[in-house]
């Protein structure tokens, strides 16, 4: 699905075999995994809200559509290497990333049939 060599399983999940791929290129100190990853992740966060905000304060209006669509490609690529980072640390806890997102859809569903979703706090 990802273009990448991921293991042949019928039964596999998407999520995990990206995390699988994420592992063959990371390159980083394993004693200070926790705060690069964290900074990196918050790094890449950054870059989308860079761009995103680039877009509200107009730059890109009036230079065409082929403006709009690359500034849409370059935050593609931005929330592809906030992925990366977010799967990296999901393993580095001892988690697959698809518990990270079978977990966060479970607590949105809950929170929906609540009537909790807008709100704040992690406790609604």
């Amino acid at each position: 699905m990802f273009g990448l060599d991921f293991p042949n399983d019928p039964n596999g999940n998407d999520f995990d075999d990206y995390q699988i791929a994420t592992r063959k290129t990371a390159v980083y100190s394993q004693d200070k995994a926790l705060e690069y990853l964290s900074l990196g992740l918050c790094s890449e966060a950054g870059e989308v809200a860079g761009k995103i905000k680039k877009i509200v304060r107009g730059d890109y209006e009036g230079k065409g559509a082929q403006a709009y669509d690359e500034v849409r490609k370059k935050i593609l690529d931005e929330c592809g290497d906030v992925l990366w980072y977010v799967s990296e640390l999901t393993q580095l806890l001892g988690f697959k990333l698809s518990e990270a997102a079978e977990s966060n859809i479970e607590k949105l569903r809950d929170r929906k049939a609540r009537g909790t979703v807008q709100g704040d706090g992690d406790n609604r």
